[in-house]
C-alpha cells in the first residue's frame, strides 16, 4: 500500500492558507461546512469553462466573502458588471446570506494544476490522443517556468478494454519537501469509453522565493505575482 498524501493539506496550516477562513460553534460548524461545499458546487457547475482552480470563503458575523480565483474573469463579470451581480443574487438565495464577491485574475493559468488537469480532460473528452495531450501539456507548462510537473491518467486510456495507469514526469517534484510550492489539482473526463482521471503536480519553486518577489514587486508598486488583478462587487 502506498501512503500518498495530497500535497496542498499537507501543507495546510504550515505553509498555505485554508480555503475556508471562519469560526464557528460545534452545532453550527457542520452545517456552515455544507453550506460552503454548496457555495462551490454551484460556482463550479455554474461557470466550469472560465477556469476557477481556487474559491475561498471568509465569514463574518453579517456576510460571507466569496474570493472566486479565474483565468477568465470576463465571463464572470459580464458586461458592465451585469454577471457577477446576477451571480450574487443567487448565492444569496441559495445560502440565505448576505454575500460579497471579489473576482481575482489568475495572470499564468499554465502554472495552475487545476487548470491543466481540467484543460487535459477536456482534450480527452474531445477523443484527443492522451499521449499527445500528455507531452502538450508537459511542454506548455515547463515552458513557463516552473520547476518541474507530473500527470498521471488513470481509465481506459486509448479505449483499450482494460484500465490502466499512464504517468510522465518533467524536472522536479519534491512531495515531501514542506518549503516547496507543490500545487496539486484533479479533473475527470467523462469519455464514451467510461471515466478518465487526471491528475497533475507542478513544483511552483520555493514559498520564500515568491515571499520575496511579491515583496519586490510591492515595492516597485506592482500586483502580487499569484493576483494580477481584483474586482470586488
Amino acid at each position: 500500500m502506498g501512503q500518498k498524501v495530497r500535497p496542498t493539506g499537507f501543507r495546510v496550516g504550515i505553509v498555505e492558507d485554508w480555503r475556508s477562513r471562519w469560526y464557528a460553534t460545534k452545532k453550527e460548524f457542520g452545517d456552515l461546512l455544507l453550506e460552503d461545499a454548496k457555495v462551490r458546487k454551484f460556482i463550479k457547475g455554474k461557470y466550469q469553462f472560465s477556469g476557477i482552480p481556487k474559491i475561498e470563503i471568509e465569514r463574518t458575523r453579517d456576510q460571507v466573502i466569496v474570493h472566486l480565483h479565474t483565468a477568465r474573469p470576463g465571463i464572470i463579470i459580464g458586461k458592465k458588471g451585469q454577471e457577477v451581480d446576477r451571480l450574487k443574487a443567487e448565492l444569496e438565495d441559495l445560502t440565505g446570506r448576505r454575500m460579497e464577491l471579489k473576482i481575482v485574475e489568475i495572470h499564468q493559468p499554465q502554472k495552475s494544476a487545476v487548470l491543466v488537469a481540467e484543460d487535459i480532460a477536456q482534450q480527452l473528452v474531445k477523443r484527443g490522443s492522451f499521449r499527445r495531450v500528455m507531452k502538450r501539456s508537459l511542454d506548455q507548462t515547463m515552458e513557463s517556468g516552473v520547476h518541474g510537473i507530473k500527470i498521471e491518467m488513470s481509465g481506459r486510456l486509448g479505449g483499450a478494454e482494460m484500465s490502466r495507469t499512464e504517468k510522465a514526469i518533467r524536472g522536479s517534484i519534491p512531495l515531501s519537501t514542506l518549503r516547496k510550492h507543490i500545487d496539486y489539482g484533479f479533473a475527470t473526463a467523462l469519455t464514451t469509453m467510461g471515466i478518465i482521471g487526471v491528475k497533475v503536480w507542478i513544483d511552483l519553486g520555493d514559498y520564500r522565493d515568491e515571499e520575496l518577489n511579491n515583496a519586490a514587486d510591492a515595492q516597485a508598486g506592482k500586483a502580487p505575482q499569484r493576483a494580477k488583478r481584483s474586482y470586488k462587487r
